[in-house]
C-alpha cells in the first residue's frame, strides 16, 4: 500500500514537471543575438596624444632652431661592473665639464684607474661641510641627499644625487678650498673617488691635460646666460651718451633635425570571410579599427619610450631630478614643477606612480586638486593634471619616472608631429593602402602611422627620477 501512494506521487510531480511553453533553449535558434564590436583591453586612455599640440610636418623632417648653446659637458657618467668591483668608464669622464671633449684615451684611462671605490650604507657622511675639498666623487650607485647650514641656522636640503651624478670636478683644479655642502647617505652605494693629489700628479705628465684644464678654466663664463645661451650684450641704468654695446643673437649652427618615424603593419583578410560573414558589422573595418588602435599604443610607446625621440630620454640632464626619500611626496611634485616653472600644462605617471603619490598624500593629510580634462574629472597639483600614461616603464626594482612638460609651439613647449594629407589616409597621420589578393586569396592591406616628438627647448620638460612605488 505504502508503495502504490509513493508511485501516485512520483507521477503528479512527472507531471508539473512536464514541459508546457517552448523552452528558451529552442528558441535561441529563431532569435538573431545582439553582439558588441570586438572588445580589446590593450586600448588605453592615450593622455599623451592627447594633450600634445601637433605640428604638421609637409617634408617629413621637422628642424628645431635655437640660440647658440655653449655645452656644459654636465653630464652622466656611467660605470661598469665586475662581481663587487665597480670602475668607470675611461671615456665617461669626458662629461666632467672640466674634461668635456677631451681625446687622450691613455690620460682619461690612466685618471680612471686612479679612481678608489667606496662603499656605504644608509646614514653615512661621504662629504662633510668644512672639510678641504680635494676630490671628485662620482656616484655609481645609490642616493645621496646634499645639505648645507640654513641662514638662520638648521639645515637646508639642495638636493638628491644618484646614479651617473657627480660633484667636485672644479675642485681638481685652481686654489684648494673646503667643501660648503654636506653629503649624507639615504641608501646603501657605492662611489668613486679621484684625490686631487692625483689628478696632479697625471697632468704633471701630460702636456695636453693640462692645456685642457687651462682651457676650461677660462671658458667663456660672462659670454653666456644662466641656461648656458650665448648671451646678447645690453647696458640699462645708464644716463647721459654712454657708449652702447654692440651685440647679435648668435645661432646653433647644427640644430637638431627630428624625422618623422613609423609603425607599420600588414593586416590580412581572408576573402571568404570578408564576402559571406560581412553582416551585421564589416569584418574588414573591425580588423583595421582595432590594428589602428594598437598601432597608436604603439606610437605613444615610442614617443615616450625611444631612444631617439622619446621624451625619457630627451629630457636635459639638468631637467631631471631625483625623489628625496623614495616614494613620490608632495615635496618631490613641488620641486618637479619647479623644473618647468614657466607655464606647466600637464603632468605625466603611471598609474601605480599615481596611486603612491595619493598614499604619501594621505599620510600627510593633503588632499589633492582635482580638474576637469575633456570632461574627466582627474586629480591635479598646484592646478596641474596628473594624467595616466602606462607607457611610462616600471622598472623591476620597483621603480618608475614621472614627467611634467609645458606644450605648445606658440610656448616653446613639446610638440607632437606628424603629416596629414597622405596618401590613402585613414586617421590624421594614418595610411590604409590595398596591397592585392594574392593565391590563397588573402586580401592585404598596408596600415602605416607617421608620428615624431619634439623639445623645443629644454626647460620644457622635466623629469622626476627613481620613483618608488611599493608600499
Amino acid at each position: 500500500m505504502a508503495t502504490a501512494v509513493e508511485t501516485n506521487s512520483g507521477d503528479e510531480d512527472a507531471a508539473q514537471r512536464a514541459q508546457s511553453s517552448l523552452a528558451t533553449e529552442a528558441a535561441r535558434n529563431l532569435t538573431t543575438t545582439t553582439k558588441t564590436p570586438p572588445q580589446m583591453q590593450g586600448i588605453s586612455s592615450r593622455w599623451l596624444l592627447k594633450v600634445l599640440p601637433w605640428v604638421q610636418v609637409p617634408g617629413g623632417t621637422f628642424r628645431v632652431n635655437r640660440r647658440l648653446t655653449h655645452t656644459l659637458g654636465d653630464g652622466r657618467v656611467e660605470f661598469a661592473s665586475t662581481g663587487a668591483e665597480v670602475r668607470v668608464v675611461p671615456l665617461e669622464l669626458t662629461e666632467l665639464p672640466l674634461l668635456h671633449g677631451y681625446e687622450d684615451r691613455a690620460v682619461l684611462e690612466a685618471l680612471a684607474n686612479r679612481c678608489e671605490q667606496r662603499d656605504f650604507g644608509p646614514g653615512e657622511t661621504i662629504i662633510e661641510a668644512g672639510r678641504p675639498a680635494d676630490q671628485l666623487l662620482l656616484v655609481a650607485h645609490g642616493k645621496l641627499r646634499k645639505t648645507t647650514e640654513g641662514k638662520y641656522g638648521g639645515e637646508s636640503v639642495l638636493g638628491v644625487l644618484a646614479d651617473g651624478d657627480h660633484i667636485g670636478s672644479e675642485r681638481l683644479t685652481g686654489e684648494p678650498g673646503k667643501w660648503d655642502i654636506t653629503l649624507t647617505s639615504l641608501t646603501s652605494g657605492t662611489v668613486l673617488t679621484l684625490a686631487r693629489e692625483s689628478f696632479e700628479e697625471i697632468a704633471g705628465r701630460s702636456e695636453s691635460l693640462r692645456a685642457q684644464t687651462a682651457a676650461a678654466a677660462s671658458a667663456l663664463p660672462g659670454q653666456r646666460t644662466p641656461d648656458g645661451e650665448s648671451a646678447v650684450e645690453l647696458a640699462s641704468g645708464h644716463v647721459g651718451e654712454a657708449a652702447l654695446p654692440g651685440t647679435f643673437v648668435d645661432y646653433e649652427l647644427s640644430p637638431r633635425e627630428y624625422e618623422l618615424s613609423v609603425a607599420q603593419t600588414v593586416l590580412r583578410v581572408h576573402s571568404r570571410v570578408a564576402d559571406l560573414y560581412n553582416h551585421p558589422m564589416n569584418q574588414v573595418e573591425e580588423q583595421l579599427r582595432l590594428t589602428i588602435e594598437a598601432l597608436r599604443e604603439r606610437q605613444e610607446h615610442e614617443m615616450v619610450n625611444n631612444r631617439d625621440f622619446g621624451l625619457l630620454h630627451n629630457a636635459g640632464l639638468g631637467q631631471r631630478i631625483h625623489t628625496r626619500t623614495g616614494p613620490p611626496t608632495p615635496d618631490d611634485f613641488d620641486e618637479l614643477l619647479a623644473t618647468v616653472w614657466k607655464e606647466p600644462s600637464v603632468i605625466l605617471a603611471n598609474p601605480k606612480a599615481i596611486a603612491a603619490f595619493g598614499r604619501e598624500c594621505s599620510r600627510r593629510g593633503i588632499q589633492p586638486d582635482s580638474t576637469d580634462v575633456e570632461g574627466h574629472r582627474l586629480p591635479a597639483w598646484r592646478g596641474v593634471p596628473v594624467l595616466p600614461c602606462n607607457k611610462i616603464p616600471v622598472s623591476q626594482e620597483g621603480t618608475t619616472s614621472v614627467m611634467v612638460m609645458r606644450t605648445g609651439q606658440e610656448n616653446q613647449g613639446v610638440v607632437g608631429l606628424h603629416q596629414t594629407g597622405i596618401p590613402d589616409e585613414y586617421q590624421p597621420g594614418v595610411s590604409v593602402r590595398f596591397m592585392g589578393i594574392d593565391e590563397k586569396a588573402l586580401i592585404s592591406y598596408l596600415v602605416s602611422a607617421y608620428y615624431s616628438a619634439a623639445v623645443l627647448v629644454p626647460d620644457a620638460l622635466g623629469i622626476l627620477e627613481d620613483v618608488e612605488i611599493g608600499h
